[in-house]
């Protein structure tokens, strides 16, 4: 907590110009905050993208949906993540620093009764920049529903074997013990990482 890394947290040092290019709101600093770490050689950070931080269910859309991502969800993301990836070309740290934007599941190709969306795990997204990959691509896609995947369709398990490779952890297919002892994968050895990236 002291030094460089310390004082990092304090994103009251970072000029208002800045912190206001990122967005008043926690997303938007967070993002600053994730930028601040990266550039003292930080070499993981999480930002969690849920305003309602007690429940966590910002996303999860069930009702309403439209106005919800209008209103509420979209600006704020699209900003706190079009600034960082800005931001950190700009400093030179784009191609040290891979960012990964995703969530759990993709939602249902069908509005429900409430004008919102549920849970469905059959379609989803992720969006990877930085870090020494080939970015500028669309790597899959879903029927005309967005139901299925339809060309080239991706595992999430092909994601994360990118992301341990492009984060230079080789040996992401060797096994690592979970709490009880037990015996785990990361990513199946049969798993790699995605070859349009690497």
């Amino acid at each position: 907590a002291g030094g460089e890394v310390g004082g990092a947290f304090d994103i009251s040092r970072e000029p208002l110009k800045v912190r206001e290019r990122y967005g008043a709101h926690s997303w938007g600093q967070q993002a600053l905050l994730a930028r601040r770490l990266a550039e003292v050689g930080v070499p993981y950070t999480l930002v969690n993208f849920n305003l309602n931080q007690k429940t966590g269910q910002d996303w999860d859309n069930h009702t309403d949906i439209f106005n919800v991502m209008k209103t509420k969800l979209l600006p704020p993301t699209d900003r706190a993540i079009s600034t960082l990836l800005d931001d950190l070309e700009e400093r030179g740290l784009l191609d040290s620093t891979l960012l990964a934007v995703y969530g759990e599941f993709g939602r249902t190709p069908r509005i429900n009764s409430k004008g919102g969306r549920d849970h469905w795990p059959k379609a989803n997204f992720s969006i990877l920049a930085g870090g020494g990959m080939r970015t500028g691509q669309v790597i899959g896609s879903t029927d005309k529903h967005a139901a299925e995947p339809d060309e080239r369709p991706v595992k999430f398990k092909e994601v994360h074997a990118t992301l341990f490779n492009n984060l230079g952890l080789p040996k992401y297919q060797d096994r690592i013990f979970d709490l009880q002892g037990r015996p785990q994968h990361p990513v199946e050895p049969e798993i790699k990482p995605l070859q349009e990236l690497v």
